[in-house]
């Protein structure tokens, strides 16, 4: 039996990150027991298109095994319960690096996947680990997956390649745990060492609450009874502070409106009708774990992640929205993710860049260039605090590659 109350809500997100295909979503079930890839799309082509999402409570069993309540519970063993977890399954794939990016944003800690069975580094490794750097997220594991299909041999060469991956950089102390997340192989170290590593941070209740979005959608099923239509359902996580049942809630930059031939975002006012933790309902949510808020909104308005991106908190308690940008920009020596070595250039004038910042992704086209500040007009408006940090993206080729950050200066 459990020697300690559960919380509903779970008190911390582990993002799960790397290069495609290297078991992300895998090692997600296994921890879990939820399979994270959800959409048709991402069934059909065997990849992770959007941000997923796993809750899962770690426990310590009598035997000294680190597992999961739900398998505790199968296998009829005792156990202490350690904490309630939130996994956040990030897409690996190059062209989806900036929903990557916007997760990193609501993680408070990593895994980094690396197939033992591939030469590490691969492109979008590097470009995942530069991007936890960038968002700030200081605690991670690394994870050497698929041990299976390789000798004991090529499994310690590919350790050896890790640690000297990782050797000038700030993870270069974080444990490496072999795993095969496919037959279920160390995942009692893996927990311990997420246990130990990854600490639950401070949290800042008495704030004004903000809410990163990162889904929305419509729950309401096809040729539904119109008295029964629900509102639409909001996904993500808080920085701080609470959000409550019945609360009345803004939203920004909010929904794109036609006015004088002109695209119009204006901010969107409504009340909290239910909020979930996992499938748990809750009468109030906080930092930790990913959420989902009920409202009244028009199902039409969020349906299909149409307001990902946005932030929610209290009327008038929002930070600015921004449809240009003043940046400070921080750039790389290098650029990442590119195959070639390639040196970062100065932005240039009428340069198209992504930038990222908290949930939201936007293009940005840079209309003036001053010493240390680089002006961008932006396609799709932003809500950001002055000290927000935002990735910076340029194209290469067919991609776009990480090069920065800057910071917003008015």
């Amino acid at each position: 039996m459990p020697k300690k109350e559960i919380k509903a809500q779970p008190e911390l997100n582990i993002g799960l990150v790397g290069h495609v295909d290297h078991g992300k979503t895998t090692l997600t079930e296994q921890l879990s027991g939820k399979w994270t890839d959800t959409h048709s799309e991402e069934i059909k082509r065997g990849i992770t298109i959007r941000l997923g999402y796993a809750n899962t409570v770690f426990v310590k069993t009598k035997e000294g095994d680190y597992t999961s309540e739900l398998k505790a519970k199968k296998q009829n063993k005792e156990y202490t319960v350690l904490r309630n977890v939130s996994f956040v399954d990030a897409p690996g794939h190059e062209s989806l690096m900036a929903t990557m990016l916007s997760g990193a944003t609501i993680m408070d800690g990593a895994l980094l996947l690396i197939a033992a069975n591939e030469k590490c580094p691969q492109p979008q490794t590097r470009e995942h680990l530069m991007a936890l750097k960038i968002c700030g997220i200081k605690n991670i594991v690394v994870v050497q997956n698929k041990i299976d299909l390789i000798s004991e041999e090529e499994t310690l060469n590919n350790y050896k390649e890790i640690i000297e991956f990782l050797k000038n950089t700030e993870y270069k102390d974080a444990p490496i745990i072999p795993v095969s997340a496919q037959l279920g192989i160390n995942m009692s170290p893996l927990i311990e060492a997420i246990e130990k590593y990854i600490p639950t941070p401070k949290r800042s209740e008495k704030l004004d609450p903000i809410m990163f979005v990162a889904r929305s959608f419509d729950i309401n099923k096809p040729g539904q009874d119109i008295k029964k239509l629900k509102g639409g359902v909001l996904g993500g996580a808080l920085k701080q502070g609470k959000i409550k049942l019945d609360d009345k809630i803004e939203i920004r930059p909010g929904h794109v409106y036609e006015e004088a031939n002109k695209k119009v975002w204006k901010p969107l006012v409504t009340k909290v009708l239910g909020l979930m933790t996992g499938n748990t309902p809750v009468d109030e949510v906080g930092q930790g774990g990913s959420v989902g808020v009920l409202t009244l909104l028009d199902p039409s308005i969020v349906k299909s992640d149409r307001l990902t991106g946005n932030v929610v908190g209290h009327v008038g308690k929002l930070p600015p929205v921004w449809d240009a940008l003043k940046l400070e920009p921080n750039l790389l020596e290098r650029v990442v993710g590119s195959k070639e070595d390639l040196k970062v250039e100065a932005i240039k004038l009428n340069e198209l860049l992504m930038l990222n910042v908290n949930s939201a992704a936007t293009v940005g086209i840079v209309t003036k260039i001053g010493k240390n500040l680089v002006e961008c007009k932006l396609k799709l408006p932003v809500c950001a605090d002055k000290n927000d940090r935002i990735t910076i993206s340029r194209r290469i080729g067919t991609r776009f590659r990480l090069i920065g950050y800057g910071v917003i200066k008015e």
